[in-house]
């Protein structure tokens, strides 16, 4: 733990993380499960983030709109989110509403009555619709796809729609008994906030299952590229590049954080300074990371017009052949540390996300890191470490692409300079 962190483990088993931020009169409250859509089968996909929605629609004491009023009486901003490894509930409010808050979000939590189910099930059929009419979007799911394949780590977060079309009550009453249990969660608060009280708050929730649920299983990314295509009538091709990455405790995720900004997660990178300022080949290109807990995903996107496809990939191709085989320059590594260190520095100061670090830093177990620490993991990057993780995570056989588009056999030539295995 940080000087300022503080972490309790309640006779239930629920672990309760807090991190007082002197500076603020606000609390950042989450109340989180490690439970994402990597635990459901294929009969149960897209129950996790359906689940998510219906925490919203009642609870013995409160209606959905009595919720929504109550949040607002209180001054609170509040949502929920669901992952591929975890759910949460949580909300910012004022210090002097901890109490009521947190009652209404465990209530929320663990005493959902799952009224008006039917309703809230055209609520996600329409969230999916629209997702699948934004490529931007969906092209992403479709490499995690060409990736993983067809496991948890493949399919989609919102799920499929066949399944939130007709999954009985009882059966998402039962996943939420099984994967609500004690031992998978952790109530995490940031802010000006007082340790034992939300101790003594929490030791009144009222799990339905003690313990932890079963382990996950690990998941193995595909070794050699695979190639999905989905055909639309779109403006732009949206494409992206990617392969396995690095999971979430791997002691290289800061020389991940500087080679992605060095790459294409900046706006001085070689990506957004080569597709987009030099040629104005798109107005949205990068590089981004994704860590889970056993894997992860190194990725690129670009969306660009028809005319365009040839020349982006072209380039993509030269630059992940740089990044592969040229050490980067000294101030190529400077600059990017600095912009990594930025980032660590500013969301330190925003209780939201101090929340969401500690939380995560409990529900999976990883080690606690100072602000200080972290800064100086970054600057202890080496260009010998930029240089031995690019051309592991970016190496030509492990890529795969995925791509929405018109004509699926002009993208497939237009890969050729990023990997020929992909054009088969």
């Amino acid at each position: 733990m940080t000087d300022t962190a503080r972490l309790t483990e309640t006779e239930s088993g629920i672990r309760v993380i807090t991190e007082v931020v002197p500076s603020v009169r606000s609390v950042a409250l989450g109340l989180w499960t490690r439970t994402g859509s990597r635990d459901e089968t294929p009969p149960l996909a897209g129950v996790s983030h359906f689940l998510e929605h219906l925490l919203f629609k009642g609870t013995p004491n409160y209606s959905a709109i009595e919720i929504s009023e109550r949040f607002d009486g209180l001054g609170a901003s509040f949502n929920a989110a669901t992952g591929k490894e975890t759910t949460h509930l949580h909300a910012r409010f004022l210090d002097e509403h901890t109490d009521d808050v947190f009652s209404l979000l465990g209530e929320m939590m663990f005493e959902s009555t799952f009224p008006d189910i039917d309703s809230e099930r055209d609520v996600v059929l329409e969230e999916i619709a629209m997702y699948e009419d934004e490529p931007s979007d969906r092209v992403h799911d479709y490499l995690s796809d060409a990736i993983f394949g067809d496991t948890p780590l493949g399919r989609r977060i919102l799920g499929d729609a066949e399944v939130i079309a007709n999954i009985p009550v009882p059966e998402i009453a039962e996943y939420h008994r099984q994967r609500y249990a004690a031992g998978n969660i952790v109530v995490a608060a940031a802010g000006n906030v007082d340790h034992e009280q939300i101790v003594a708050m929490t030791e009144k929730l009222s799990p339905a299952t003690s313990g932890k649920v079963g382990e996950i299983t690990p998941q193995n990314p595909s070794a050699t590229g695979n190639c999905v295509f989905a055909v639309k009538d779109t403006e732009q091709y949206h494409v992206c590049f990617g392969g396995p990455g690095i999971n979430r405790a791997d002691e290289r995720r800061f020389a991940m954080a500087v080679l992605d900004s060095i790459f294409g997660g900046s706006s001085s990178s070689r990506l957004f300074r080569e597709v987009r300022e030099n040629r104005g080949l798109a107005y949205s290109v990068g590089s981004y990371s994704e860590q889970f807990t056993d894997t992860g995903v190194a990725a690129i996107y670009v969306g660009t017009r028809e005319d365009n496809i040839e020349e982006a990939c072209a380039i993509i191709g030269t630059e992940l052949e740089k990044i592969r085989t040229e050490p980067v320059s000294g101030d190529e590594l400077a600059r990017a540390k600095e912009h990594v260190k930025g980032r660590l520095v500013l969301s330190g100061e925003s209780s939201a996300a101090r929340m969401s670090r500690i939380a995560r830093s409990a529900l999976h177990d990883l080690p606690l890191l100072t602000l200080d620490e972290m800064l100086e993991r970054v600057d202890q990057v080496t260009v010998e470490d930029i240089s031995e993780l690019s051309a592991g995570i970016y190496s030509r056989e492990s890529l795969s692409t995925a791509c929405v588009g018109r004509d699926e056999n002009r993208f497939k030539a237009a890969v050729a300079p990023v990997s020929e295995a992909l054009t088969a």
